[in-house]
C-alpha cells in the first residue's frame, strides 16, 4: 500500500478523452461558421474596424437545458433585431466558482446533488454549445479549470477569466493559448492592476503543462493572446463603470501599453448585487458612448427568463422552470426592453461611423 501518495483521495475515475467527446458531438459546418464569425466580429470589435459594441448576456449559471434553449431561441430572434449595432453573445456559463461552497455547475455536478458525474456534464455542456452554435447564436462562457478549453472550447466565441482567477498564473498562461478574446476581470477588491498584470501575460509566449485532444499530458507551447481586454465588474460593494472609473481605466491601459478595451459587467458589485439596478448600469455606459466613448466596448448581463433566483431544493422536481440558482437575474422582458433601448440609442452613432 502506498503511504506516500493520494493519502486524501478516495477515488480516480477515468474521463473519456477531448477526443472522444468531440467525436461523439462533432462540430458541424453550421456551428463553425457561427464561432469563426462571432470570433471575426468580436475582434473587429476590438480593433475599431466595427463601431458596434459586443454584449454578453445570459443566465449566471446554466442547471436546466430546456429552459436554456428557451431563453437562446428568444435571444436568438433579439439579436437579428439589433444586429446592426450590438453583436449578442449568449452567456453559457458551466463553472462556478466559489467563495466557499455551494453547486459547482453543471459540468462539475449535472445532477445537482453533489454526485459529481463530470463525465455527463461534458457531454450535456458540449451539446448545448453545439445546439446554440448551429441556430447561428454565439456563446461566452468563463474558463475556470484549465483542461476543459480542450473539450468545449472549438463552440465558444468569447472568454471570461473570473475575478477570482486573474490573478491566477495557470489562467493567465491557459489565456495566452485561447483562440479567443479573453476578458480579464478585475479583482474581487475593484482593484485594476491585476487585471491589466494579466493582459501583459496573457499576450505574451508561455509554455506550461496541459493536455493534449488524446488526454496526454503535454507540453503546450502559445504564441500569446493579442485579444486580451479589461472587464470592470466593480469590487467590495463598489462600483467602478462611471465616467471618472472608465477614464482612470483609459489612463492605467494607456500607461500599460494595452488597448484601451472595457468591458463593463453591469452585475456583481456594479451593481450592489441588486439584479434589478444593471439597467441603471446600461444606461449610464450607453450615455458615456453617446458622449463621444469609444474604449466600452461591451456590456455583461446577468439575465434569465424569470427574474431572482433560488435555492436548490432536495427535490429538484421543485425548482422553478427559468429562475437562476446562483446569483440573481432580471427577467427575460427587461433583458428584451433593455437591449432595444440601447440598440435605438446607438443606431445613429454606428450609422454615422459607417460613413465615415
Amino acid at each position: 500500500m502506498d503511504k506516500l501518495t493520494n493519502i486524501n483521495v478516495v477515488e480516480q475515475q477515468l474521463m473519456p478523452t477531448p477526443a472522444e467527446v468531440r467525436a461523439r458531438l462533432p462540430l458541424t459546418p453550421a456551428a463553425e461558421r457561427t464561432v469563426l464569425e462571432g470570433r471575426a466580429a468580436v475582434q473587429a470589435i476590438l480593433d475599431r474596424r466595427d463601431a458596434r459594441r459586443f454584449v454578453v448576456v445570459g443566465p449566471c449559471s446554466i442547471h436546466d437545458l430546456d429552459a436554456a434553449r428557451d431563453y437562446a431561441r428568444r435571444l436568438q430572434a433579439l439579436a437579428h433585431e439589433v444586429q446592426d449595432t450590438l453583436l449578442i453573445i449568449m452567456r453559457v456559463y458551466f463553472e462556478k466558482p466559489r467563495t466557499s461552497t455551494g453547486w459547482k455547475g453543471l459540468i462539475n455536478d449535472p445532477r445537482m446533488d453533489d454526485s459529481f458525474h463530470i463525465e455527463e456534464g461534458v457531454l450535456m455542456a458540449r451539446g448545448l454549445l453545439l445546439e446554440l452554435a448551429q441556430m447561428g447564436l454565439p456563446a461566452g462562457t468563463e474558463a475556470l479549470d484549465p483542461i476543459m478549453p480542450q473539450y468545449l472550447h472549438d463552440l465558444i466565441t468569447w472568454t471570461a477569466i473570473g475575478a477570482r482567477t486573474t490573478e491566477s498564473q495557470t489562467h493567465r498562461e491557459m489565456s495566452s493559448g485561447l483562440s479567443t478574446a479573453v476578458g480579464f476581470k478585475n479583482g474581487t477588491d475593484g482593484g485594476i492592476d491585476v487585471a491589466i498584470n494579466a493582459m501583459k501575460s496573457a499576450a505574451s509566449p508561455h509554455s506550461f503543462l496541459g493536455i493534449n485532444l488524446q488526454g496526454q499530458s503535454a507540453v503546450i507551447r502559445t504564441r500569446g493572446n493579442a485579444y486580451g481586454h479589461l472587464v470592470l465588474r466593480g469590487g467590495h460593494d463598489r462600483p467602478n463603470y462611471d465616467s471618472v472609473a472608465v477614464a482612470l481605466c483609459e489612463e492605467a491601459l494607456a500607461k500599460a501599453k494595452l488597448p484601451r478595451n472595457i468591458v463593463v459587467d453591469c452585475s456583481h458589485a456594479n451593481c450592489s448585487k441588486k439584479p434589478e439596478l444593471q439597467g441603471l448600469v446600461l444606461e449610464n455606459c450607453v450615455n458615456q458612448m453617446l458622449e463621444g466613448n469609444r474604449s466600452i466596448v461591451g456590456l455583461m448581463l446577468e439575465s434569465n427568463l424569470e427574474a431572482g433566483n433560488q435555492p436548490i431544493p432536495q427535490d429538484l422536481s421543485q425548482l422553478r422552470y427559468g429562475v437562476s440558482v446562483t446569483d440573481p437575474c432580471i427577467d427575460w422582458p427587461t433583458t428584451e426592453s433593455l437591449l432595444r433601448g440601447m440598440h435605438n440609442k446607438l443606431l445613429p452613432v454606428v450609422r454615422a461611423a459607417k460613413v465615415a
